[in-house]
């Protein structure tokens, strides 16, 4: 099990040079095999698939021997392969049901080498009509095995609620609109996808939304086709929990200040969290090697997908994302693997909805398995000053700390002094709403004094704009010239940061 851990966090890192090169020096094992495939494809490489989506994933390294000697495959035979092995594997006949797997590469000492990342399925799996599981190094044909196929059957059908087939869903409750949003995005990214040419209901298969239960032998939707592409009233009429509560809380805590309750397909939630976020979270100047990222997006990009892929749908616990002062906080339920934080440097990212999961992953909505939550874990405390926490149970939680201006004006005043820094409530909020204000530019004083539908600077506008300089939060475009008609305010770049 050590060994998967290690094979998961490499990939979910997107293995470098190094770090291939260390893999490749354990040697096979669980989660790892080597095929040598130097003009083309090993046919037992489906095998392998199939055993990895039936047991706990892995990967498939092409140009490697058995012995772990890097061979390389040859450059003019990579394109073949890779056109190959996406036909098979989206052949019914050859795997089935079938899958989308990507192939990356990389290069070791001159020779290429090509990863395949296989995760683990939440269904059962056949290559040319045989069940395959892996054990240790091999892959095993379990199919003459009944109790083996029996006991991999119940261990996805326990583990997997997202595989619930509705036999009398049809076609009628999936938004068409939708489906033909997800070609679109797919095919940008790539022309070829195997998506582009499937009508709708060969989509839905392929992408595992459509299945026939072993248990009822009834075909149909399935929960994460429901809730990923549904309309609405479909979605509720299986889940009539379904939901997220997006709330802000930051001066009215009895209540709230904003809310958002979420009930739409899982594609559009993570828009409207993203949208919320958006509106209330501020988004400072951050530089990573000479280019400029987003912090709030890279951090809650992450949180968003994993309220929606890794939730406990049967369960009716409401999903939630509070934003308070400084703090974002999120709750969902969740079938635990552990319990207590997450230690980003030990933790073994295990999928808790693979199908939904991997469909996020393909539209780009999501990272590879693992790598969301080192993002949410490295630039966190670069956002908020807080070290983020991740506490997996029953409830899965998240507590990631925001730069909230209210909050840093509040604690910039000391106990005494009426002019150092803004007091609590209305007036520390009207501080809050200049500095939003001016985040879109520079403004006059008429310009601020019309925002705020005052006939012009006075009174608690004047006194929050004169401590708002003190704090060295903004400051004059034409300082040698305090009262010029043309004199604006602008935002410091001590606030930028905040």
């Amino acid at each position: 099990m050590l060994l998967f851990r290690q094979l998961n966090l490499c990939h979910a890192l997107q293995m470098n040079e190094q770090q291939l090169f260390e893999l490749i020096k354990q040697g096979e094992g669980l989660a790892l095999e080597f095929k040598e495939s130097q003009k083309n494809i090993n046919k037992n490489v489906y095998e392998t698939v199939c055993a990895f989506l039936n047991r706990h994933g892995g990967n498939i390294l092409l140009g490697v021997s058995d012995s772990g000697k890097i061979i390389g495959v040859e450059p003019d035979s990579v394109a073949q392969i890779r056109k190959d092995f996406m036909t098979a594997i989206n052949n019914p006949q050859k795997l089935n049901p079938a899958c989308y797997l990507s192939i990356d590469e990389y290069e070791i000492d001159s020779r290429l080498i090509l990863c395949i990342f296989v995760p683990e399925s939440s269904q059962v799996h056949r290559c040319n009509g045989r069940v395959f599981d892996r054990n240790e190094d091999s892959d095993l044909d379990i199919t003459d095995h009944t109790r083996l196929v029996t006991d991999l059957y119940h261990r996805k059908q326990v583990s997997y609620s997202e595989n619930k087939v509705y036999p009398y869903a049809t076609l009628a409750d999936i938004r068409e609109d939708l489906i033909a949003k997800i070609r679109k995005i797919v095919t940008i990214r790539d022309n070829n996808h195997p998506w582009a040419s499937l009508n709708d209901l060969e989509l839905l298969k392929s992408a595992q939304l459509y299945q026939t239960s072993r248990e009822t032998g009834k075909s149909g939707i399935t929960l994460a086709g429901i809730l990923l592409l549904g309309k609405e009233d479909a979605i509720l009429s299986v889940l009539p929990h379904h939901g997220t509560d997006l709330i802000l809380r930051k001066f009215n805590l009895d209540r709230y200040d904003d809310r958002d309750d979420v009930t739409a397909n899982l594609i559009e939630s993570y828009e409207r969290i993203m949208k919320f976020i958006a509106k209330h979270l501020p988004d400072p100047f951050y530089l990573e090697r000479d280019i400029r990222i987003s912090l709030r997006d890279s951090i809650f990009r992450e949180v968003a997908s994993n309220i929606l892929i890794h939730r406990e749908y049967i369960n009716p616990f409401p999903a939630k994302l509070i934003i308070e002062r400084g703090l974002v906080r999120t709750e969902n339920s969740n079938k635990p693997h552990g319990f207590g934080p997450i230690n980003v440097n030990n933790f073994s990212p295990l999928p808790k909805n693979p199908v939904i999961a991997r469909f996020f992953r393909e539209i780009k909505l999501a990272d590879k398995l693992g790598s969301g939550t080192r993002n949410i874990m490295n630039y966190g405390k670069l956002y908020g000053g807080l070290e983020p926490e991740l506490i997996e149970g029953d409830i899965f939680r998240t507590r990631i700390g925001y730069p909230d201006m209210a909050s840093y004006l509040a604690e910039s005043r000391p106990e005494s002094g009426p002019e150092s820094g803004p007091e609590s409530g209305p007036e520390s909020r009207l501080a809050t709403e200049i500095l939003k204000a001016l985040k879109n530019g520079p403004l006059g004083k008429n310009e601020i004094a019309s925002i705020f539908k005052h006939q012009s600077i006075s009174g608690g506008l004047k006194k929050q704009i004169k401590q708002l300089l003190n704090l060295g939060l903004i400051e004059m475009t034409l300082p040698e010239k305090q009262n010029s008609r043309l004199q604006k305010y602008r935002l410091t770049k001590k606030a930028l940061l905040l």
